[in-house]
């Protein structure tokens, strides 16, 4: 079978969900064995995700490999389960870097480089290398962005030619789109009629509009937008709002989309596998009751919950495992500096701190961890949850009454200090230690209980660790060390055994958490939430 290529857009405005629909369609492809590569490309000039705000981006993701990404390959990962890399990730400025480089070394031979044909054909011939070289059946393309922006249109005239270069059975464009709802109720079509001209002014015709929308489309709204926009009334797809991501792709489904794209690009029926159909419905099974748990959730970016999208699902794929139903209080750590610890952790069973950058809030989140340490709730820290952990336990049990982070302040006692190969680091894109690294567990410990083994794999994205002149003088009243890396000199898990469940990573272990895959920590400290109640 030769490649097939599945190309998604967005119009109206952005954050519309072609991630999750892009998917969705990952997932209801490879419910039916189909091999399939998702490829995000991303608009923007930098060269990846690490150096943004997550207040403008939502948290930054972190492949196996190192790459930092937007947060929509997470989704492709949990959907899909498939392993992505760096070439995965087509930015604009990981292109015209490239163009520009080749240009330096007269690779170009004198030419005028242009976006068209340079460009252009450097967007293509990436998405091409990664689909071949996946060994994949199917090539899933998003293009990021709102049609209409100039950011764009390289992009979208990239595909446009690979379109007239493949055969018609072979590619397939799918567009998401607004259809919103008046104050009456009524379903407008307007804007999805303008962002489908828009699109086809450049010269693309979808063969499925996608439509998002509160409520499912009516009959006549969709024979309208059928009409309008050139396409057949059965590749108006529907789209509402869900309670959970994870239904979308048996929504989408039932919308007929799989018929369609199979009879598209020619694919042959294959028996459908029912483990993310049974999932969701345990998921949906939950209830409120004996096994409802309230968990606070202390950060630094909590009023945009996106800013910890793989920590909430992570908590959501253990939750579905073990059965309890979890209620995510969003706490923001400065406000702990100054309301204190002792109201806002009222009826919670447990307390998680994740990762984060920076001075702001830290000092919030160290009260919230003594709080948790002195008072037996269950806790988790994450990355900088770590650090600072490791902090609270210098200061209160080791009596280093100044123990801080070289990161956030000159300390006599820098119990957190820079990695050894990041001194003398400038830039700041793609040089911390990142992604897939191997910890090695002590035996009899919690850690050990936890993951079941001596030895994983974890994925990381940090600056600073714990300085090892430290360690002996913090290990004492139960708090230990209880993973390292293979030299046994850089401490990765910090557990504390006189307390019901105290654990801390230097790593991100909601990374690698899949909806039939949870996460060892969220799983067991889940248990510990449980048990607290």
């Amino acid at each position: 079978m030769s490649m097939k290529f599945i190309v998604v857009t967005g119009g109206v405005m952005s954050g519309l969900g072609k991630g999750i629909t892009m998917a969705s369609i990952g997932r209801i492809l490879r419910d039916r064995s189909y091999k399939i590569v998702p490829i995000k490309i991303d608009p923007y000039i930098n060269i990846d995700a690490g150096t943004m705000n997550p207040f403008q981006h939502g948290e930054v993701y972190v492949l196996g490999d190192g790459t930092e990404v937007d947060l929509d390959l997470g989704n492709y990962e949990r959907f899909t389960d498939v392993e992505l890399e760096r070439a995965h990730n087509i930015t604009t400025g990981v292109v015209y870097s490239a163009v520009i480089e080749r240009e330096r070394k007269g690779e170009y031979l004198g030419q005028t480089v242009q976006i068209i044909p340079h460009v252009t054909n450097e967007i293509k011939a990436r998405i091409r290398d990664v689909a071949a070289n996946s060994g994949a059946d199917i090539c899933l393309v998003e293009v990021g962005g709102t049609v209409g922006d100039i950011e764009s249109m390289p992009f979208l005239e990239a595909v446009r030619q690979m379109q007239g270069e493949e055969s018609e059975t072979d590619f397939l464009f799918i567009h998401v789109t607004l259809v919103p709802f008046t104050a009456l109720g009524e379903q407008k079509t307007k804007p999805t009629q303008h962002s489908v001209k828009a699109l086809r002014e450049l010269g693309l015709q979808p063969d499925i509009i996608v439509c998002r929308c509160k409520k499912a489309l009516k009959v006549d709204v969709k024979k309208k937008i059928a009409m309008f926009c050139n396409v057949k009334p059965e590749a108006v797809i529907s789209a509402p709002d869900t309670e959970d991501i994870y239904e979308v792709p048996l929504l989408l489904e039932k919308e007929g989309i799989y018929t369609y794209v199979m009879q598209k690009l020619q694919l042959e029926q294959q028996k459908k596998d029912m483990a993310w159909l049974k999932m969701v419905e345990r998921q949906k099974a939950l209830s409120a009751g004996d096994n409802a748990i309230l968990i606070a959730i202390v950060g630094k970016y909590a009023e945009l919950e996106d800013s910890y999208l793989s920590i909430k699902e992570a908590i959501k794929h253990a939750a579905t495992a073990i059965g309890c139903k979890v209620t995510m209080r969003w706490l923001e750590a400065e406000d702990l500096e100054v309301k204190g610890a002792i109201t806002v952790f009222d009826n919670v069973q447990g307390i998680l701190v994740p990762g984060g950058f920076g001075i702001r809030g830290a000092e919030g989140k160290i009260k919230a961890i003594e709080y948790a340490r002195v008072n037996k709730i269950p806790f988790l820290g994450l990355c900088f949850g770590f650090q600072l952990a490791v902090i609270e336990a210098a200061r209160n049990i080791a009596k280093l009454k100044d123990a801080h982070s070289a990161e956030l302040c000159d300390t006599p006692h820098p119990v957190i200090d820079l990695l050894e190969e990041q001194k003398g680091v400038t830039a700041k894109g793609g040089t911390m230690m990142l992604g897939d690294h191997e910890v090695f567990i002590r035996g009899d410990t919690l850690a050990e209980r936890v993951y079941g083994k001596k030895k994983i794999v974890e994925r990381h994205r940090h600056r600073y660790e714990v300085n090892p002149e430290y360690v002996g003088m913090i290990e004492r009243e139960g708090m230990i060390f209880s993973g390292s890396d293979r030299s046994g000199l850089r401490m990765e898990i910090l557990e504390n055994q006189q307390h019901p469940f105290f654990f801390a990573t230097q790593f991100h272990p909601e990374f690698k958490s899949r909806p039939n895959k949870p996460s060892p920590p969220f799983i067991a400290f889940l248990g510990a939430c449980m048990r607290k109640r």
